[in-house]
């Protein structure tokens, strides 16, 4: 069940184009969960806590396979045509309890709520801030 998390020890966090809540990444990803009726958004600004493997992550959760596929799909689709950016990896789209979606700055975790009531993401870095994204 962990294999979403491998994905981030493959890669380095790069300082090059740091981010914050405005940059056009950020928004696209936040809208394309809010268009999939993702529910629980969060994000935990990651950029002062020094293990942190990139700037941002962003959570949120669905109530079935198929609608952590579709938010996850539309996420894709979305940061591609705002953004021109194709994702350096993604993982979970097999089993769908948990997709995570690696755009180095930003890693996307969408999960079903009994997966990320046992992960429990927000405690492990609760020295992040978060922000709840509600509509």
């Amino acid at each position: 069940m962990l294999e979403p998390i491998i994905v981030l020890s493959a890669r380095k966090k790069t300082s090059i184009a740091r981010l914050n809540k405005n940059s056009k990444i950020f928004k696209s990803v936040i809208k394309a969960i809010r268009a999939k009726k993702g529910e629980e958004i969060i994000s935990l600004d990651l950029r002062k806590v020094s293990e942190a493997v990139c700037d941002y992550f962003v959570v949120c959760q669905a109530t079935s396979t198929t609608q952590v596929k579709a938010i996850g799909d539309f996420i894709e689709e979305s940061v591609k045509n705002d953004c021109g950016e194709l994702p350096f990896k993604h993982e979970g789209y097999q089993t769908a309890n948990w997709i995570l979606i690696d755009y180095i700055n930003i890693v996307i975790h969408i999960m079903q709520p009994s997966t990320r009531k046992f992960y429990n993401l927000e405690e492990m870095w609760s020295d992040a801030v978060m922000e709840k994204h509600e509509d």
